[in-house]
């Protein structure tokens, strides 16, 4: 048995469990979103902590990492098991198509998300203006750390994965022809665009600008300088390729 798990919040830097290939890459017609409360990681029930899920879209791109665990039957329970404890808050395994970097492959992913339903799923919040979500973020904090982190070590894992293209580009250019042909990326020199979550960059520099106003919040917990949002790009359509479950609170 074989299975992937595609992450698009803690898991694209924090895995957490053993793995055995690891992969950065995207999905279509999803979008991560700060609605989903976190109560044991980086929140408490009386001050809840806003993590990511993902909300469906058509058209948009959520990039991410997807992992794959194979083999042996033990490891994959025991990856599972761990997933599902950690993942408590979402309530679905959803099917993914994956699109890998660099190739035309799709991958059916597993990712764990959450009913958008503040009825049939305590742990959603729902959406909010972004000030108040930012105030929220960058005050709540849990047995695992703050929520701001979290944010922010986002924010620079996504910028990574950007940088990660731009060096292995420069190196396997055979693969560009095919990569062009299936994504809605544009290529800028040897860079990809899109890699990049403008809400994500948004939300954290709102929280930033908290962090400058809140009193008695330690300034070495802020997290990367500003990211630079992206020129208008022109999409491509995506193209499907060949084939988990997506997750993420802690």
């Amino acid at each position: 048995m074989v299975f992937w798990v595609f992450g698009y919040g803690s898991l694209v830097w924090n895995p957490g469990f053993e793995f055995d290939e690891k992969i950065k890459g995207f999905i279509k017609n999803y979008k991560r979103v700060f609605d989903l409360a976190c109560i044991d990681h980086r929140g408490t029930p009386d001050h809840p902590a806003r993590t990511c899920t993902l909300e469906e879209a058509e058209g948009s791109i959520c990039w991410g990492v997807a992992y794959c665990v194979s083999g042996d039957p033990e490891k994959e329970r025991a990856a599972m098991e761990y997933l599902e404890r950690r993942e408590c808050e979402y309530d679905k395994k959803t099917l993914v198509d994956f699109y890998k970097l660099y190739d035309c492959r799709i991958i059916c992913f597993c990712s764990f998300t959450s009913t958008p339903d503040k009825i049939s799923n305590k742990y959603y919040l729902g959406p909010a203006p972004l000030e108040d979500m930012a105030r929220q973020i960058a005050t709540a904090s849990g047995p695992c750390g703050n929520n701001r982190d979290y944010l922010f070590l986002l924010e620079k894992a996504l910028f990574d994965i950007g940088e990660h293209s731009c060096t292995c580009l420069s190196s396997n250019s055979y693969a560009l022809p095919l990569f062009l042909a299936g994504s809605n990326l544009l290529m800028l020199g040897n860079c990809w665009t899109g890699h990049e979550d403008d809400h994500i960059i948004e939300l954290a520099n709102e929280v930033r600008k908290v962090l400058g106003t809140v009193g008695k919040i330690d300034k070495k917990l802020v997290g990367p300088s500003h990211i630079p949002l992206k020129d208008n790009v022109p999409s491509l359509i995506l193209r499907p390729l060949q084939g988990a479950i997506a997750t993420d609170s802690s």
